[in-house]
């Protein structure tokens, strides 16, 4: 769809000429002889940009940009004027105007600014729309979980958020920590602004403290130009430290006093540079005990733990199972577009009864692999890794020798069946037993096909 612009000017003239270069770049142009037939229009119609006179009879330019700007805040207007009245040009920038030009016009200048302003506007919707999106994703209402442990958690969110205090996040790898700080973000009065997650445990110690604080060129042995750093690539944003515990104890009394005073110092100068970052930390350790093992700044501890958000594990959470099951497989499968319809009950019972030593993210990778190899609708024990499968729900009780045995038999049974990827007479040949018999155990024992 071309860009709709409307040119105002009361002499036709320049009005004609304006229009017609304009139409043929392609754009959708609509004329005003003077400023108040142009507010008409804008109050009637939508328009990309405005492109008007100063000195007109019934109204003039800069009193049509105040009314433009009211009727669409986000329209954009060029000012047409002559050399004498550019300060009243300048005065209408500082008012809200785009751009101007001046007379005589320089129609090759007028082109260039407009393809300009309305590229710079569309990349603006753009990212608006693109963080709009990834608000979505990170919304706190978006995090799974219906059990007590996890509203608890959701009620915290809601009252930091709007807050600009710092929090800590606690919980063992996997159970969401960056989601939990992501979700303060997106919805802080920082959205808008950077948040920058840093792995504490990731960078080399020789190289942190450049990292977080940046440095001035030739500061150390490769130092070829200037760096920013994390923090103030965070500036006016949120700077999430995951796996605080990692960060060398020296650094630490740096860090406390870039939270306390707003104001770091890049490796190479002496100079302090002014921040304004909201700190969000998270670990997989007790912090506390880390202080008490001398590991840990107390000071430092005191500083980032103002909120604490601890996230449980699965395991004392098994009733949010079931949700996240569901939630990471209407992800997936809307991903990789398959039509999965839902889970079986005894893949459900498996997953529920595992032990999740790596938490959410091992549970997300599990239904993720599960989905890629779903061909039948509903997610079955075919789909999950084997050593899942082989956890499968006996059907007898196993404290019973015949229990115990059938069980055992079952489990065996399908791993041979899926070693021949379900080819019977393969499988009935290396169990050393008929087709018959094979067919019969497989029906006695419940063995899912496939």
């Amino acid at each position: 769809m071309a860009d709709k612009i409307l040119v105002v000017d009361d002499e036709k003239i320049i009005r004609d000429s304006i229009a017609f270069i304009l139409k043929k770049e392609g754009y959708e142009i609509v004329e005003a002889g003077n400023g108040k037939e142009a507010y008409e229009k804008l109050v009637g119609e939508s328009f990309d940009l405005v492109i008007t006179d100063l000195e007109m009879p019934e109204m003039k330019g800069i009193e049509l940009l105040d009314r433009a700007l009211q009727v669409n805040p986000g329209c954009l207007v060029v000012i047409i004027t002559a050399y004498g009245s550019l300060d009243t040009a300048i005065a209408a920038l500082r008012k809200g105007a785009s751009d101007y030009i001046l007379k005589p016009i320089e129609f090759e200048e007028l082109l260039v600014k407009i393809g300009r302003l309305l590229d710079h506007k569309k990349l603006s919707i753009e990212n608006q729309f693109l963080r709009r999106e990834l608000s979505k994703n990170y919304d706190f209402s978006h995090l799974v979980g219906k059990s007590p442990e996890m509203k608890k958690v959701f009620d915290i969110i809601k009252r930091v958020a709007t807050t600009d205090s710092t929090v800590l996040v606690s919980g063992a790898s996997g159970t969401g920590k960056e989601l939990v700080a992501r979700a303060i973000h997106f919805n802080s009065m920082r959205s808008t602004k950077p948040f920058i997650a840093v792995n504490c445990g990731a960078i080399p110690e020789t190289l942190i403290e450049s990292e977080l604080f940046g440095h001035k060129k030739g500061a150390f042995t490769g130092s070829i130009a200037d760096k920013i750093g994390y923090f103030k690539a965070a500036d006016g944003g949120t700077l999430f430290l995951d796996e605080i515990s990692e960060m060398p104890v020296q650094l630490q009394v740096k860090l406390l006093r870039a939270i306390e005073q707003r104001e770091i110092t890049p490796v190479g100068t002496s100079t302090p540079v002014s921040i304004d970052v909201r700190i969000l930390a998270s670990t997989n350790r007790k912090l506390a005990a880390e202080v008490d093992a001398g590991r840990f700044r107390q000071d430092l501890y005191y500083r980032l733990n103002v909120v604490e958000i601890h996230l449980p594990p699965l395991a004392e959470r098994k009733e949010d199972i079931a949700l996240l099951i569901e939630h990471f497989v209407d992800k997936y499968k809307k991903e990789m577009r398959k039509d999965i319809k839902g889970v079986k009950k005894d893949v459900i019972t498996i997953l529920m009864q595992h032990e999740w030593k790596g938490e959410i993210r091992e549970l997300e990778n599990i239904i993720e692999r599960a989905v890629i190899f779903c061909n039948d609708g509903y997610l079955s024990l075919v789909d999950l890794p084997e050593f899942l499968q082989m956890e499968g729900p006996s059907r007898e009780d196993a404290s019973s020798l015949s229990g115990a045995i059938n069980d055992f038999e079952r489990k065996f049974i399908r791993s041979i069946l899926q070693r021949h990827n379900f080819e019977k007479d393969k499988a009935a040949e290396e169990l050393k037993i008929s087709l018959p018999t094979l067919y019969r155990r497989i029906k006695d024992l419940g063995i899912a096909d496939k």
